[in-house]
């Protein structure tokens, strides 16, 4: 498989403090790829540069054949690549059939709109319980599944799903995980997904890249990763006892 996304000696600045240095990564087409690490670390520095909310100060990041790093968001999302933010940022006054909506605005006046918004509720028979209800009503699982549905809406060939697991119960992060897998699997997405803890990814992540300190210390498939000891020492540093399992529930 090809690479759908390349991220070349990426750099990333908020005045003097760097928060990404010498990030490479790919991403084949049909992947589910995680890059874990703790707070700080940098991840969602990461996937705002490649969604272009933020702008490297030095390195490439090329979307299929096109260099996106300049690009405004709403370009980029033109070009099939959409993004989850941490925290869900929904519309919480406007019910969730119009933060659906806005998902589709980036399309406006496709014809199979009114389609792609039907399967969706199909995908997301909950949303569909709760379309005229304001969409800050909503629980916090409820709104993650907003959250990606939106993003769904936009067609996307990349989505970029950033702590999909934050402030939720167990139960309820393996049904997102479930929702997210079933999506690759109808829809044919590819998934870079930023996470803390390695529990869930190990089972899900074709590969895996460990970001700490906005550098990366590790890249694998999960398959050979799946002892979890390499993950751990990149995590944490060589020589640290703690565990990622206390990381996150």
């Amino acid at each position: 498989m090809g690479a759908l996304l390349t991220i070349d000696d990426v750099h990333v600045r908020y005045g003097d403090l760097v928060a990404l240095r010498d990030v490479s990564l790919t991403v084949a087409q049909g992947e589910v790829v995680c890059v874990i690490g703790p707070n700080g670390a940098g991840k969602s520095t990461l996937l705002a540069a490649v969604a272009g909310g933020v702008t490297p100060w030095r390195g490439s990041i090329r979307f299929g054949d096109t260099e996106v790093v300049g690009l405004r968001p709403e370009v980029v999302a033109r070009q099939g690549l959409s993004l989850v933010p941490e925290g869900r940022h929904i519309f919480g006054t406007l019910t969730v059939d119009e933060n659906l909506r806005i998902g589709g605005f980036i399309h406006k006046g496709r014809a199979d709109a009114k389609a792609d918004y039907e399967r969706l509720l199909e995908l997301f028979p909950r949303l569909r319980e709760r379309l005229n209800f304001p969409a800050g009503r909503l629980s916090g699982g409820e709104q993650q599944m907003l959250a990606v549905a939106r993003a769904v809406m936009t067609r996307p060939r990349l989505l970029l799903v950033d702590e999909p697991s934050l402030g939720l119960a167990p139960r309820i992060v393996d049904q997102i995980y479930e929702i997210l897998l079933d999506l690759r699997q109808r829809e044919g997405l590819t998934l870079v997904i930023n996470e803390q803890s390695s529990n869930r990814i190990l089972k899900h992540a074709d590969r895996i890249y460990v970001l700490r300190g906005g550098r990366i210390q590790l890249e694998g498939r999960a398959a050979d990763l799946a002892d979890g000891e390499a993950i751990r020492s990149a995590y944490f540093g060589f020589g640290s006892p703690a565990t990622l399992e206390g990381v996150t529930p």
